[in-house]
Formats: structure tokens, C-alpha cells, sequence
């Protein structure tokens, strides 16, 4: 009797932990249901985007920005005289811009603008370097075009129209050939080159130069204007670039970014409003542009991944999609005040394709 017991006791706890495990297994199986499948599902819609999906809810930005710059441009002649006073009042960009021998002496010293902490004494070599008078002449030119690298030139069709101003300003050394000119055009007076491009791409010059000096061809007999003394690690490789034009008689002719004048003009657009580490070379050749021209025209200003019209995505670049470093420039803001210069008739904004025969 006891023996039974003992057994029908050893039974019903064979039978309880059999339950309690059938039980635990679906306690587990529910909270796998629950909480893992959703978060798969979300996973994939995240990584599936819908096609009409925009950058950060660009949507509504850009509709607002399309109302602002649907209104029929006109040039307003005082606003544009009154903005170019205070450009060249605070800035000087017209003598102080680039570096010569009659604005920076012998035994002065540089204040580098991105470190103001370090500064460099003109000797007699570095003074070698400047140009030895302005480049610019006396008067202003016409009609200016400065061309950004926006994707929004992509099939833009922009090329004769940029080609069809007196003065045309390009930034940091972009490619212009290989089908690029019907839409950005290939006449170049003017052509900007950051340090950083002579470091990643051409190897700090310390190697084999010809590449670098071959690259300068398209620009023809251009000035090419590099932030020499911005910052300290920029010094010895701008010098470098212009002994390299130097030694192999390119028709390329370097000079250097006083940068006395980029730090006033960071100064200038701060009490305008604009925060950001560091201004990008779209917005200072914009403002160089409104001290030597009468009429200033942008290209390539874009700071969005939709395009304004039809909202089709575009590459950062025209011939990239390579991202900035976006910490240090503040493009849409940037942009913002570039469209309100446009809106009060200073400079003119394009934002569209261009038609055969505009100008």
C-alpha cells in the first residue's frame, strides 16, 4: 500500500514538472512572439524605405523654401549697394582677400584664422610667395557666376549659361570634363583648393606631382586660391603646391587667402546671423563675388538630398555622393541667408534647370 502511494506520489510530480515545462515553453514562446517579431518588422520597414521617403522631413522645408523663391526675381539696386557697403566696410575683400606683397610685409606675422592661437612670421621666402600685385583689376565685372558642386547641377543643362558670364568662381577643384561641361560649363577665372584635397587625393605632394599638376590643366591659366594659413598643417602643403605650378610652367597661377580677411568675414556673416564652425567655400566666394561684381549669380547651391522641383533625390555632388564634414559647415543655414539675399533682389539664386540660349 505505502509502496503504491509512493509510486502515484512519484508520479504526479513526473506529471507536474512535465506541465510546468510545457508551461514555461509557452511562456517563452509568447514573449518571443511579443517582442521579437515586431522589432524584426521594424527593422525591415527602416531598411526598405519608400520611394517617396525625404531627408529628415525635407518636405515641408523645401516647400516653404520653393514658395520663397517662386516669386519673380527682380534685382533691387539700393539693397544690392547697401549689402555690398557693408561686405567691403567690414571685410575689404577687394584688397585684403588674397595675400600680396603691397598688403602683408617682410617680418609681419599671420594670424591663421581656424587657429588664432598660432601665427607664422612673413620671412623672406614665404614673402616670395605672394603675389605681387592685386589680381583683381579696378573695376567691378558684370555678370559673375559662382558655381557650388551641388547635385542639383546633375543634367542641369547649366553649362553655356555658367560659360556665358565675364567672371566665373569654382570651388575646390572639381571635374569639368567627361560629359560634366553641358551642365557646369568649363570656363574658369577663378577655381578654389582646399588642403585637404592635396592631402587625400594627391598625397600631400610629397610623392610623384604630375597628377596634381595635370589636374590643373582644364582650369586653364585660372587663379587657383588656397587657405595656405588657415590652419598650420595647411602651411607646408599649400607651399608645396605652388612650387610644383612652379617647377612644371603650368599656366595655373596660385595665391593665397589673406586670413585676415576670411576671419572678418566669418565675423561679418556671424552678425548676420550664422553659426557655424567654419564657412564653407560656397559662401565666401559668394561674398568675394558681391564686392567685384554687379551682378552675382549662384549655381550648385543646393543643400538638400531632394531636388525642389519633382523632389527626385540627388547626390551630395555633381559628380559624388561623397558627404561633407558636416560639423564644421552649416549649409542649410547658409543657404538660408543666400535665399533671402535673393529674395531682396542682391544676388540671383538658380534653383532650376537652365534653357538653351539663358542668360
Amino acid at each position: 500500500m505505502r509502496g503504491q502511494l509512493s509510486k502515484s506520489l512519484l508520479t504526479l510530480v513526473i506529471t507536474l514538472l512535465c506541465l510546468g515545462s510545457l508551461l514555461t515553453t509557452f511562456i517563452w514562446y509568447m514573449f518571443v512572439q511579443t517582442n521579437v517579431e515586431p522589432h524584426k518588422v521594424s527593422s525591415q520597414k527602416k531598411s526598405a524605405p519608400q520611394p517617396n521617403d525625404l531627408c529628415n522631413g525635407c518636405s515641408e522645408i523645401i516647400a516653404k523654401v520653393v514658395e520663397r523663391y517662386s516669386q519673380t526675381w527682380k534685382k533691387k539696386e539700393d539693397n544690392y549697394q547697401k549689402f555690398r557697403s557693408q561686405l567691403n566696410s567690414k571685410c575689404h575683400g577687394f584688397d585684403k582677400a588674397i595675400i600680396t606683397q603691397a598688403n602683408t610685409a617682410v617680418g609681419s606675422k599671420l594670424v591663421y584664422d581656424g587657429e588664432r592661437k598660432r601665427t607664422l612670421q612673413v620671412t623672406p621666402e614665404i614673402f616670395s610667395t605672394f603675389a605681387k600685385e592685386h589680381p583683381f583689376p579696378n573695376k567691378t565685372w558684370d555678370t559673375c557666376a559662382v558655381v557650388g558642386n551641388g547635385g542639383i547641377l546633375t543634367n542641369s543643362g547649366c553649362g553655356e549659361t555658367i560659360d556665358s558670364a565675364q567672371f566665373v568662381i569654382r570651388c575646390n577643384l572639381p571635374p569639368l570634363e567627361n560629359g560634366y561641361e553641358k551642365h557646369v560649363g568649363i570656363k574658369t577665372d577663378l577655381v578654389t583648393a582646399n588642403p585637404s584635397i592635396l592631402l587625400e587625393k594627391y598625397g600631400a605632394l610629397m610623392g610623384r606631382r604630375r597628377p596634381f599638376v595635370e589636374s590643373l590643366r582644364t582650369y586653364g591659366n585660372s587663379l587657383l586660391l588656397i587657405p595656405a594659413f588657415s590652419f598650420g598643417h595647411n602651411t607646408p602643403v599649400s607651399l608645396r603646391a605652388l612650387y610644383t605650378i612652379e617647377d612644371f610652367n603650368s599656366p595655373s597661377r596660385p595665391v593665397f587667402f589673406n586670413p585676415e580677411y576670411l576671419q572678418s568675414l566669418a565675423l561679418f556673416w556671424r552678425s548676420q546671423g550664422l553659426r557655424a564652425v567654419r564657412l564653407s567655400s560656397g559662401i565666401i566666394m559668394a561674398s568675394l563675388a558681391l564686392e567685384l561684381c554687379s551682378n552675382v549669380h549662384l549655381y550648385g547651391f543646393w543643400p538638400f538630398s531632394n531636388h525642389p522641383h519633382g523632389l527626385r533625390t540627388l547626390t551630395n555632388h555633381y559628380y559624388d555622393d561623397r558627404q561633407t564634414k558636416s560639423k564644421f559647415h552649416a549649409m542649410p543655414a547658409e543657404f538660408d541667408l543666400l535665399l533671402r539675399l535673393h529674395s531682396q533682389g542682391v544676388l540671383r539664386l538658380h534653383l532650376g534647370d537652365c534653357k538653351p540660349g539663358e542668360k
